[in-house]
């Protein structure tokens, strides 16, 4: 019995050695903006990587605007980024700690990250598969792992993947710093609140590039005047918000009113005035099996009935620079 036992477990052993010897590391980064932080490329880089089962990726964050990594279950119902209360991450539910291991049965997620001095995020994944991942707070932001069996052959190394991040990095904040002229071509008296695009960059999913500023960043006008803002960002959310700034930007002020064309306006007497705009949201693309969704909130008229100097901000982007001034004479 012995002599038939101590060759299997040898054996055992050894295949175990084998994988542990072969099992390897992988780098991602998610994001990626220009020096002034207003070109925003929303994306992993690369957004589709060949691994094999055993291995691990690790997740850096180099910029400034909030993102997860987030790997939902099979049929999971994608959460929100925030829960009632903003700022606090919803997670899947809860964010699980670095190190994780994913391999379909449960929800692996970092928490929101807007600090490129935090450390990496570790996932490891046991099994074969292909898993999709997403930000939770971007919703073209996605991307897709194929775990292969440790004797199939992987197409890319990891000299491979930091080229291709480079070259996605860098078309993807062209596109955003490209979009400033296209946005200051709108109509006279009319903002843009943000610009963006949506971008495939490889078959395993999309990115986008936004820019987050306010164009023209400074606009005259008359005591009487309307002004509106429109958010020309395919899915991401801004905001416009004059004075104090609100715990939770998500909701309209309370003296801000609904037009009959779907937009939000408010009227600012006085230089002391607090207005937000709450969430300036497009509405998500159809799919098939889910009920209509409601048109989106995409424009806000402020009138301005008192002369003065009127600076303004997105509550979400303006550690990226995103504000704007209203000169009323």
């Amino acid at each position: 019995m012995k002599r038939i036992v101590k060759p299997m477990f040898l054996t055992i052993m050894a295949a175990a050695a084998v994988l542990s010897a072969s099992a390897a590391d992988w780098h991602i980064t998610f994001g990626a903006e220009s020096p002034d932080r207003g070109s925003q490329a929303l994306a992993f880089l690369p957004n589709e990587i060949w691994i094999h089962a055993g291995d691990s990726i690790h997740w850096s964050f180099p910029t400034h605007e909030r993102h997860t990594v987030t790997f939902l279950k099979p049929g999971q119902t994608r959460p929100p980024g925030f829960g009632p209360v903003f700022g606090i991450p919803v997670g899947c539910p809860g964010v699980t700690p670095d190190g994780s291991s994913f391999d379909g049965s449960a929800c692996v997620t970092t928490g929101i990250n807007d600090d490129p001095s935090t450390p990496i995020y570790t996932i490891h994944f046991p099994s074969p598969g292909n898993f999709k991942f997403v930000c939770l707070l971007h919703a073209d932001m996605t991307g897709l792992v194929h775990a292969l069996n440790v004797s199939d052959p992987l197409p890319h190394d990891q000299v491979d993947y930091d080229k291709i991040a480079q070259n996605e990095r860098a078309r993807l904040l062209s596109n955003a710093s490209r979009l400033r002229g296209s946005a200051e071509e709108g109509e006279s008296g009319q903002l843009a609140a943000g610009v963006g695009i949506v971008l495939t960059t490889s078959g395993a999913g999309s990115s986008t590039a936004s820019l987050m500023r306010f164009l023209p960043g400074l606009i005259v006008v008359r005591v009487g005047d309307t002004v509106e803002w429109t958010s020309l960002d395919p899915s991401i959310n801004h905001t416009v918000t004059f004075g104090t700034e609100p715990a939770d930007p998500r909701p309209p002020s309370a003296a801000v009113t609904t037009t009959a064309d779907g937009a939000r306006q408010a009227i600012i007497a006085s230089q002391a005035d607090s207005v937000n705009s709450g969430f300036l949201s497009p509405a998500p693309q159809e799919r098939a099996g889910l009920p209509l969704s409601p048109p989106g909130v995409t424009r806000f008229r402020v009138t301005f009935n008192t002369p003065g100097t009127f600076n303004y901000i997105c509550a979400i982007h303006d550690g990226l620079g995103m504000k704007g001034t209203v000169l009323v004479h």
